[in-house]
């Protein structure tokens, strides 16, 4: 019984982050747009397409999406912080290697669940789920239609939160 509390309070722990890390993502999109204007094009030209998905393509812009090279250096090293520090929360949640890398996706998945209902509720952003979003600058620009990252993070979050409670996950390790 014991073993389901904890499994259960760690799990909410990480949905908890997610939502409270999706909403200051959101929070720094917008202050991003409200100090940017209407110079944030999210849909700009293309100099080169290295994979095209369809749902996504992997670009180099013609110019930098954030205008100014500095800021878009400043989040490009925010995105690398943002993995580090769910990386950090999936170690700290995870009991084995892999319980810790479900952990990271139910945490990232939730995070970017709630960042595009954050943003919508900040902004009236995204319209629709066609619109077109910067999902990665890391290692170059994703772009594609928020659908695209709705529905992978809802799928990853279902195939995580199964790998991360199932109670084989749980059960202490036999000594070798």
């Amino acid at each position: 019984m014991e073993t389901t509390r904890v499994r259960w309070l760690r799990y909410g722990a990480l949905v908890a982050f997610g939502v409270g890390f999706g909403y200051v993502e959101a929070a720094v999109v917008h202050y991003l747009r409200l100090a940017l204007g209407p110079e944030l094009v999210y849909d700009a030209p293309v100099r080169r397409v290295y994979l095209d998905l369809g749902l996504i393509r992997f670009v180099e812009p013609v110019r930098t999406l954030l205008i100014d090279p500095d800021l878009a250096r400043a989040e490009t090293a925010r995105e690398a912080a943002t993995i580090l520090m769910l990386a950090a929360v999936a170690v700290l949640a995870g009991r084995r290697f892999w319980h810790g890398v479900a952990a990271f996706f139910i945490a990232f998945a939730v995070w970017d669940l709630t960042y595009y209902a954050f943003l919508r509720v900040l902004t009236g952003w995204p319209a629709s789920l066609a619109d077109t979003d910067v999902f990665f600058l890391i290692p170059v620009p994703w772009l594609g239609p928020v659908a695209t990252a709705v529905v992978a993070s809802v799928v990853v979050l279902a195939i995580a939160s199964w790998g991360y409670l199932r109670p084989a996950a749980w059960e202490s390790p036999t000594p070798a």
